[in-house]
């Protein structure tokens, strides 16, 4: 059972990939790169389901050919090298003709394979069903022999050819290729590419195992434990590194997950603000099902709020002190006025609460400005700095924890 599980779930994780992606796919099915996205998805997803053994066992028995499933995993198996290589290949950009050339011959070469597996199945006799020792069972057996060299061939080419052109893109995607901060466009891909070349990797380990279990098989050795209980596992690990490498590209890019990561950036400004926020902001119905980009503007809105409830709080001194600091570590003018607002806003929240307990109201620093109005200090405007950058200095700045130590009294 645990060795189903342990290729059920990527599996399953493939499967929800390409359900959750078959609405953008749909749209853009026009595009050669959505079709290799859907044909690795689905191939993918496929060939993990496919080489658990109880699914061996109801596919040989459906067909009434003992160890139909082998041809069938093999098959599925190279058709995902030969998608994986047309994606990245896809995957620069309007392809030149050189590279789509180099396609036709991929996608053709592939093909080829996978009728050679078939035919070379057909000519031999494999009559003892295998569930999981096929390539080194059957591995001294005339046509089963050239089969299993075969897969194992175009499998080797496949993942060896997607590690080295992930390298390659990843190498030329270097960091400075987009903007800088949590923004950055270029991020998602970078993810997707290293995934990619770590899950060619294991797929590199896993044909390694296969070789080296099936050449001891024809030099009289029984090393058959390596491809029976050490590769499985390998291989449901390399594909669920691919699988998530080139969905988190997709995802990464898409404008709901640009909110989603908004969203979760904003929390620690929002937990710090929200009970300052007015109640007709607080109130407003938020369930678990609402849309990210409703939330994101109801957690800009009540951040906003808060704000401007601290307006008489604002110390500028608290500021200044703060921005000296920043300037004093090394950082620049931009990093240390964002540092220098995180920690009056910072020590705004821990004066209010103080305040707000011993029912002193607006009594703070600036209410001699004509509380509340801070958009009005322009010496230090919070909305000059983007939400998101300032929760993150809010939360993780030493500069900022200490401007809140003491306005604790800690």
């Amino acid at each position: 059972m645990t060795e189903s599980l342990i290729l059920y779930v990527p599996g399953l994780v493939i499967a929800a990939a390409l359900i959750v992606k078959a609405p953008t796919l749909r749209r853009g099915w026009d595009q050669p790169l959505m079709r290799a996205v859907c044909t690795l998805l689905a191939v993918g997803s496929l060939a993990v389901f496919l080489s658990a053994p109880p699914t061996i066992v109801l596919v040989n028995r459906l067909t009434g050919i003992v160890n139909f499933s082998a041809p069938l995993v093999y098959s599925l198996l190279t058709a995902f090298s030969g998608a994986s290589i047309v994606l990245i290949l896809y995957w620069g950009g309007t392809p030149t003709p050189g590279v789509r050339r180099t396609i036709r011959v991929t996608v053709a070469a592939y093909s080829a394979v996978i009728v050679l597996i078939v035919a070379l199945f057909a000519k031999g006799d494999a009559p003892v069903e295998r569930l999981r020792d096929m390539d080194t069972y059957y591995a001294n057996t005339p046509w089963i022999r050239e089969m299993i060299v075969c897969y194992l061939v175009a499998h080797t080419v496949g993942s060896t050819a997607l590690t080295l052109l992930c390298r390659k893109w990843l190498r030329r995607l270097t960091p400075a290729a987009g903007s800088p901060g949590p923004k950055n466009p270029m991020r998602p891909l970078r993810t997707g590419l290293a995934l990619l070349m770590l899950g060619g990797a294991m797929d590199m380990a896993f044909v390694t195992v296969k070789w080296i279990a099936v050449g001891a098989h024809w030099s009289g050795r029984d090393w058959d434990g390596l491809s029976t209980y050490g590769a499985p596992p390998i291989a449901a690990t390399a594909a669920l590194l691919v699988g998530t490498g080139f969905i988190v590209p997709l995802v990464g890019g898409s404008a709901a997950w640009r909110d989603f990561s908004e969203y979760r950036r904003l929390q620690p400004l929002w937990a710090a603000l929200r009970g300052f926020a007015a109640s007709s902001v607080m109130t407003v119905p938020m369930t678990w099902w609402s849309p990210v980009g409703i939330r994101l503007i109801h957690r800009e809105s009540v951040i906003d709020d808060g704000i401007l409830a601290l307006a008489c709080w604002f110390d500028p001194a608290v500021r200044s002190r703060a921005h000296e600091a920043a300037l004093a570590q090394g950082l620049t003018e931009r990093e240390a006025s964002l540092v220098a607002d995180a920690a009056m806003l910072a020590a705004a929240c821990q004066h209010r609460a103080a305040a707000d307990r011993a029912g002193d109201g607006c009594a703070g620093p600036g209410a001699g400005l004509g509380c509340p109005a801070p958009y009005r200090m322009d010496s230090h405007r919070l909305d000059s700095q983007p939400l998101a950058e300032l929760a993150q200095e809010f939360r993780a700045s030493p500069i900022v924890a200490a401007a809140r130590r003491r306005a604790s009294g800690v």
